[in-house]
């Protein structure tokens, strides 16, 4: 059974949006390792709608990272949104209506690898309301941003339980949750 893993660059303030204008000062060789390790065990990426919108747009034209933008392309997809009529990017299948219902089944049907995510903050913060995240990856830069989507705005208490931990030469650190019944 696949889990469902979502992992964000995040300010220590809490910010998560527009990591490109203040994320890669602090890129290293070691979150490099955690970033490709999750890539490695992705069955695919799960994605909201803002991001599917971003990132169909972006890895479908960009000349940069062609390695990369390969594997997004060629990967399995899935996003989730009740406006989307079509999902035109390749491998792309769209989740509406039973949502819930439509990811458990998907959990159940991938034997290899996980379900990654990598940002959609509204998705995740739906995913941990409904006991569909099963791990959650940050990787906590040392700024403050000051402005900008919280990765847990409004939202109701969750708590989580700290599995893993290790600091970057970089100061980033890179904390590893689940979800804490207890």
């Amino acid at each position: 059974m696949a889990k469902i893993v979502s992992s964000f660059f995040i300010s220590l303030d809490g910010v998560v949006e527009s990591p490109d204008q203040w994320h890669f000062p602090y890129w290293s060789d070691e979150m490099g390792a955690v970033v490709q390790a999750g890539m490695q065990n992705a069955a695919g990426f799960l994605m909201g709608r803002r991001l599917y919108d971003e990132w169909s747009a972006y890895w479908t034209t960009t000349d940069q990272d062609p390695e990369v933008a390969a594997a997004f392309n060629n990967a399995r997809k899935w996003v989730v949104s009740d406006t989307l009529e079509k999902a035109d990017w390749s491998n792309t299948t769209l989740v509406s209506g039973d949502v819930a219902g439509r990811l458990r089944e998907l959990k159940e049907e991938i034997t290899e690898g996980d379900i990654q995510m990598s940002g959609s903050a509204t998705t995740v913060r739906w995913l941990l309301a409904n006991g569909l995240l099963d791990e959650l990856h940050l990787l906590v830069h040392p700024i403050v941003v000051g402005r900008g989507r919280r990765l847990f705005e409004d939202t109701p208490t969750h708590k989580l339980k700290l599995v893993g931990s290790e600091t970057f030469k970089t100061g980033v650190l890179h904390l590893s949750y689940v979800p804490d019944a207890g």
